[in-house]
């Protein structure tokens, strides 16, 4: 067994990203991400699973709901399930949180901008020529003119992220080379040596489970690698 947990099971995912003990790692992580005019100051969870009109299991996806710094009010959706459909479902999923933001009365129609940054364990580009590791995506014209500036998509690949750690230049770089070889590591490599990858090392650490978390993390680790 590993020292760390798999951060692409869904208790992995959750344990690193999903408590309220960790904000700090996901505004962190998630601040890498977003643009200068959305980065969060702070942020809510809202647990997608529990959506009672949702047909079919949302797992390890769940809303964000943020504060920038600037004050103004904005909605994440992270998600890493492999699907089929992968592309029509991320579409789908993204619909809900909007959909939401519907009031009784009279509304205006006003969304908050809403984005869906999904971490993938597999790649969805079927040309070898066409893949990157990140896609960004926005709804655009005929003239690739920016038709509408409250959707975003961000796709992040991980098998197409491919630096090693004297490769590593961002912060992004490392939080990238964090997740991907999390599982793997025996310590804490010399350039993750800082506060926000200490804590999401002690946090990641199986020593550091309770014997019921630990037993959980070890059935979902069976779900993810497909031996249940």
């Amino acid at each position: 067994m590993s020292r760390y947990l798999n951060p692409y099971t869904d208790f992995g995912f959750k344990k690193l990203f999903g408590e309220e003990a960790n904000k700090d790692l996901l505004i962190d992580f998630l601040n890498q991400l977003l643009p200068e005019h959305h980065q969060i100051a702070e942020l809510d969870f809202r647990n997608s699973e529990q959506l009672p009109d949702i047909p079919l299991g949302r797992k390890a996806i769940f809303d964000i709901h943020c504060i920038s710094t600037t004050g103004e009010r904005f909605i994440v959706e992270m998600q890493k399930e492999k699907f089929r459909f992968f592309k029509e479902r991320s579409v789908f999923y993204a619909t809900f949180p909007i959909r939401e933001q519907a009031k009784k009365g009279d509304w205006l129609f006003e969304l908050e901008p809403m984005y869906l940054i999904a971490i993938l364990d597999f790649v969805y580009d079927e040309a070898k020529e066409m893949r990157k590791f990140r896609r960004d995506v926005a709804l655009r014209d005929q003239d690739g003119e920016l038709f509408f500036d409250k959707l975003h998509f961000k796709f992040l690949q991980m098998p197409l992220f491919t630096k090693q750690e004297h490769e590593l230049q961002t912060h992004f770089d490392k939080w990238l080379y964090f997740l991907k070889n999390l599982e793997s590591f025996d310590h804490i490599p010399s350039i993750l040596d800082e506060p926000v990858f200490q804590k999401a090392f002690y946090t990641a650490e199986l020593a550091n489970l309770s014997h019921e978390q630990y037993t959980a993390y070890e059935e979902n680790l069976l779900d993810y690698l497909g031996v249940k």
